[in-house]
């Protein structure tokens, strides 16, 4: 029987959940430039036998875009490792407004801080993009733990990596003004995504208004006036699936760095 390589198309990638190398990516508010790399990868201190192992414990799952994985307020129970795609992390107040904690991308997981199973979810997870996640109960994670130490120490390293994403962000909510907010973030977006253009940088990733706004904690009503009054100044041009920026001395200017 020939595999699909023999038939001319090529192998398919390895999974970042099977990776051992570079970190996982994630996208998040923080001032701090270490975080901005992504969490080290969860299996990246484990054996084949022993990734294998943890991976055939779990249940996997697609979650299409604009989908719950897990619900705010909902009883919690385990994780959710990221095989593939994007998942949106956010808390809803009691007034509805939502702020965006951050979005985590394939080799990180999601659904924390509890991990055993115990209590309600204290924030949601929905698929930015068609994802597929691998469910580990709070069981389960038990007694993997128990048999695995290195997988205990990953996942160590997760929450913690998660707690200063908090963190940062918690700070910059309470010590940055939203109009700093805002150029932190477009500044971020242009070193993580942005590509050269004839002396502009193009960020092509599709990111709403809605979205920034989420992310930055304002409204998209104030996101969309400031991004028009940035176009007007010449700062950058606002399409409909990227951004243009032109004037990125603009906006280091607006975060308050000169």
């Amino acid at each position: 029987m020939q595999t699909a390589s023999h038939q001319g198309h090529p192998p398919a990638p390895a999974s970042p959940l099977l990776a051992t190398a570079n970190p996982a990516q994630a996208l998040l508010l923080t001032e701090n430039a270490a975080l901005t790399n992504g969490p080290p990868l969860l299996f990246q201190r484990l054996t084949a036998k022993e990734r294998e192992e943890v991976l055939r414990e779990g249940q996997k799952r697609v979650v299409y875009r604009g989908k719950m994985l897990f619900s705010q307020g909902t009883p919690h129970d385990g994780i959710f490792l990221i095989e593939s795609g994007r998942i949106r992390v956010f808390y809803i107040a009691p007034s509805a407004r939502e702020i965006t904690l951050a979005y985590w991308d394939a080799g990180n997981f999601v659904g924390g801080p509890e991990l055993f199973g115990q209590g309600q979810h204290v924030w949601s997870g929905v698929a930015a993009t068609n994802s597929v996640v691998v469910h580990l109960t709070g069981k389960t994670l038990r007694r993997l733990i128990a048999q695995i130490p290195a997988f205990a120490i990953g996942l160590i390293e997760g929450v913690t990596f998660k707690g200063k994403c908090y963190s940062a962000l918690a700070q910059m909510l309470g010590t940055r003004s939203v109009t700093e907010r805002l150029a932190h973030l477009l500044l971020h977006l242009a070193d993580t995504y942005g590509v050269r253009d004839e002396g502009a940088v193009v960020i092509g990733t599709a990111f709403t208004h809605a979205d920034l706004a989420h992310m930055v904690g304002a409204t998209r009503q104030w996101v969309t006036i400031s991004l028009k009054r940035l176009q007007e100044q010449g700062v950058l041009k606002a399409e409909k699936a990227k951004l243009v920026v032109y004037d990125l001395d603009a906006l280091h200017a607006m975060r308050g760095d000169r």
